[in-house]
């Protein structure tokens, strides 16, 4: 009696607390759908800018997302299932740009492939200029974007029972090919996971992409850039890509939700 009467006072504190926390969190994003009318948002999806930058957005995560998977995927297995000197250097490394402040990852990118960074201009000698084009803009997204895939996919890797692979290894496969026969099979709700989130992320990288790649429609100006830049002008335009912004990022919360409570 005392244990449930002290559960149901514990409820009653927290109830409070657990709405107003709630209500924080869901009325600035149910003002934006509030704060324009459907055909608003309709006209709004026929302005150039706001097509443009949703093109470009869409575009540029894809591609980002491709190469973070390309090139994180190697080095997720290798820290899952190795040791090797240096290993929490490199694992903090590719941390890094989770805690770092977006300005100064964009900055870091201006300072190493600008004109006159230390890569930039050894390839501007060829005439092949990184800073405030489209490039600069995917450049930015992998960089702030790849932890999300990188952390993930290597707590697949851990997770996968490596009795199964030993038993594939038993019967002949190669390493390669008990790696995709059998290695990425199972870790594959959690890769894909990986994978969402960083579109999520690359989809919505701000402060890196003006830093870096600039402000530029149809070039570089994503859909973050576009609602700055809207916002001075056009506010329906602006409520319209952050309304898109909003579906895209709870649609991308479901399907990992989906994919991760799925059995393998």
């Amino acid at each position: 009696m005392r244990e449930r009467f002290g559960e149901n006072g514990l409820i009653l504190f927290l109830a409070p607390l657990i709405i107003l926390f709630l209500l924080f969190l869901t009325i600035p994003v149910a003002s934006l759908f509030l704060r324009i009318t459907p055909a608003a948002f309709i006209e709004s999806l026929g302005n150039p800018v706001v097509l443009d930058a949703l093109l470009l957005s869409l575009g540029t995560a894809t591609l980002s997302t491709c190469i973070v998977i390309l090139m994180g995927t190697p080095l997720s297995y290798l820290n899952a299932r190795t040791t090797y000197p240096g290993k929490e250097v490199v694992d903090t490394l590719t941390d890094l740009p989770i805690v770092m402040p977006p300005a100064v990852a964009g900055i870091a990118l201006l300072m190493a492939f600008g004109r006159r960074g230390v890569i930039g201009e050894y390839l501007d000698m060829f005439g092949l200029q990184i800073a405030f084009t489209t490039l600069a803009v995917i450049l930015a997204q992998v960089f702030v974007a790849s932890p999300f895939y990188i952390r993930q996919a290597r707590a697949s890797f851990e997770a996968v029972d490596r009795t199964f692979e030993d038993a594939a290894r038993t019967l002949g496969a190669g390493r390669l090919r008990v790696f995709f026969r059998v290695t990425v099979p199972i870790a594959w709700s959690g890769l894909v996971s990986g994978a969402i989130l960083t579109f999520a992320r690359a989809l919505g990288e701000f402060g890196a992409t003006i830093m870096f790649a600039g402000n530029y429609q149809g070039r570089t100006q994503t859909m973050p850039l576009a609602i700055y830049t809207t916002m001075q002008g056009d506010l329906n335009d602006a409520i319209s890509l952050a309304i898109i912004l909003v579906i895209i990022s709870f649609g991308v919360i479901l399907l990992v939700k989906y994919i991760t409570r799925r059995p393998i």
